[in-house]
């Protein structure tokens, strides 16, 4: 009897030696990547491997393969075990796991983390097929393209819930790029959507390019519309300086500024007071600024509505026409007043512009046997508030890009109230023959 337990006993023993780790009895641990999955080249990075107190080892694996062991300190027990990359490089990108074990148990391991490093080649290109500005509940269509022959694209939108859409790419034979296409939505207005396209090659799926320009969709919400308006005026000469301001509610964090069937967007986070306004400061107006704008303004409440359009208009791009008229400069009220700008050059059509007011009329110009193009402006039963003065320019095709400004037109009314002039001799009232006088009239 002592002879039979002293050797199972005995057998007992030696299999506990061989016996292999339990594996699947403890919690599985989780996988995580401090502060991103998705890293430049060159920055650094922390995976945190979170297990069971208790454990008394942790392993990291890399594409299945163990890659670093941490023993744990059994005196300051903790439930987490960092592994630090330092200057990441494309060796690092790989698929990564984690598992821990205690005295005699191992867990599973822990799902999947892709450690992605981001910069190895070059960037592709971002654009919305029709329209980065979005109502709620819609979806955009963007483009990712290269020239080089990348085999993927992936799309990522900035926000808590991290979207990705990955497509294979395709080579467009009318634009002799590779391109993919991607469907976002439905957009909401509870977040901002700023995009980024990457691009990667199969075989190694966790190097990708630089990211491309980021592309943020405005969404437009249902929060109350901004205010737009641009100092000194809507009218601005080639050249100069102006500011574009928008207005939101109290609320607003951020404003941004889009110019219609354009894919850039200007934004500003810094807040001007009072009532948060939003500036966008342009040190020097130049063709391309002329367009139709309209802003919008986020706030943790949501994006806003979009607010009216201010039309820019650039001028001085081309010769000035001139301004005339053929009743003379000083009128009775009631009477009826016709403006003719004309030109050498054949624009398509005249805009008439009174200075300090914001309307502004436009007319077709009709061509002269002379080769001349001109337009009439006529003003019915001219009163007081018709005085004033007037330039004209010259456009095409309807565009936001006029000439230069006419010489000024100044049209008075009989009756306007004046200051009486007053008339006085220059340098004194006694003048002796053969001197030369001076009237000052003011």
């Amino acid at each position: 009897m002592t002879f039979n337990f002293t050797a199972l006993l005995c057998l007992g023993l030696t299999l506990g030696l061989w016996m292999p780790l339990i594996r699947g009895s403890l919690p599985k641990p989780i996988l995580r990547a401090h502060p991103d999955s998705v890293v430049y080249m060159g920055t650094n990075v922390t995976l945190l491997c979170e297990e069971t107190i208790g454990a008394k080892e942790c392993i990291l694996y890399k594409n299945g393969y163990p890659y670093r062991k941490v023993t744990k300190n059994q005196q300051k027990p903790e439930n987490k075990t960092g592994f630090s990359f330092l200057n990441v490089d494309q060796q690092d990108a790989a698929q990564y796991q984690c598992s821990y074990r205690t005295q005699a148990k191992s867990s599973d391991f822990s799902d999947p983390l892709e450690l992605v490093v981001t910069g190895a080649y070059r960037k592709p290109s971002l654009s919305a097929q029709t329209n980065h500005v979005v109502t709620s509940g819609e979806y955009v269509t963007l483009l990712c393209e290269s020239r080089l022959d990348y085999h993927r694209f992936i799309l990522m939108v900035k926000g808590p819930q991290k979207l990705s859409w990955k497509q294979v790419s395709k080579f467009n034979y009318s634009t002799r790029m590779f391109q993919a296409l991607f469907s976002v939505g439905p957009v909401t207005p509870n977040q901002r959507w700023i995009c980024r396209c990457y691009s990667y090659y199969m075989n190694k799926p966790q190097v990708w390019s630089d990211p491309s320009e980021p592309l943020e969709l405005l969404v437009s919400g249902k929060l109350q519309k901004p205010t737009i308006k641009s100092e000194p005026g809507s009218v601005i000469p080639s050249g100069k300086a102006m500011t574009i301001w928008c207005q939101g509610n109290l609320d607003a964090e951020i404003c941004f500024l889009n110019k219609e069937k354009s894919q850039e967007t200007w934004s500003t986070q810094t807040l001007q007071e009072p009532r948060n306004k939003g500036k966008f400061f342009i040190p020097s107006v130049r063709r391309e600024h002329a367009g139709q704008y309209r802003c919008y303004c986020y706030s943790s409440a949501g994006w806003s509505e979009p607010s009216d359009t201010l039309e820019l208009v650039v001028t001085g791009l081309s010769k000035k026409p001139s301004l005339l008229t053929h009743q003379g400069h000083i009128l009775d009220p009631g009477m009826s007043l016709t403006l003719q700008c004309w030109s050498d050059i054949n624009y398509d059509s005249f805009a008439l512009y009174k200075v300090g007011e914001s309307n502004i009329m436009q007319h077709p110009s009709q061509w002269t046997d002379t080769g001349l193009s001109m337009a009439n402006f006529t003003l019915d039963n001219v009163s007081y508030s018709t005085g004033g003065q007037y330039r004209c320019y010259g456009l095409n095709n309807l565009s936001f890009e006029w000439s230069a400004s006419s010489d000024a037109l100044d049209i008075l009314i009989r009756g306007q109230l004046f200051d009486t002039p007053s008339l006085s001799v220059k340098p004194n009232s006694t003048v002796h023959s053969g001197e030369n006088m001076t009237l000052l009239c003011g």
